[in-house]
């Protein structure tokens, strides 16, 4: 039997995925940041002086897409990025001033937004939910 729209999977976790971009999307409009780009300033705000490298694994991105998401965000002014001295080609990215000041705006907006998402599920339903969206991500994994 064929399946129809609305019963495939992977049609609704892309739909939420949308509603979470777009409300996140209009909470960092104020701030001139863009959703991807927070993911590194939350990593950073988590862990200042990562790689490039190191966003390019945690987040699951191309090396490419972090170097373009890291110029602009310097561009800004919230990060700063510089190459290591044992390994030139290795480059490092530091919060400005401005970047350790917008995680004190950003990061409560982040946790309110957490728990918005997470309103009337349980601490056992968050991690089923959790294990189960890993075990999407190896089964799509080993199809390359």
């Amino acid at each position: 039997m064929k399946l129809s729209f609305q019963d495939y999977i992977s049609i609704k976790i892309h739909k939420t995925d949308l509603f979470l971009t777009n409300f996140i999307q209009s909470k960092l409009k104020p701030f001139n940041l863009a959703p991807e780009q927070n993911l590194i300033m939350m990593l950073l705000w988590e862990r200042d002086g990562l790689t490039q490298y190191q966003l390019v694994d945690r987040l699951a991105k191309d090396k490419t897409n972090i170097a373009r998401m890291a110029s602009n965000l310097e561009k800004k002014g919230f990060i700063k990025r510089t190459h290591c001295q044992d390994d030139r080609r290795s480059v490092k990215l530091y919060l400005t001033p401005l970047g350790k000041e917008l995680g004190e705006e950003i990061i409560p907006l982040a946790e309110e937004f957490d728990k918005v998402v997470c309103k009337g599920i349980s601490n056992e339903e968050l991690l089923e939910l959790e294990r189960l969206l890993l075990k999407m991500q190896k089964n799509v994994q080993n199809l390359n």
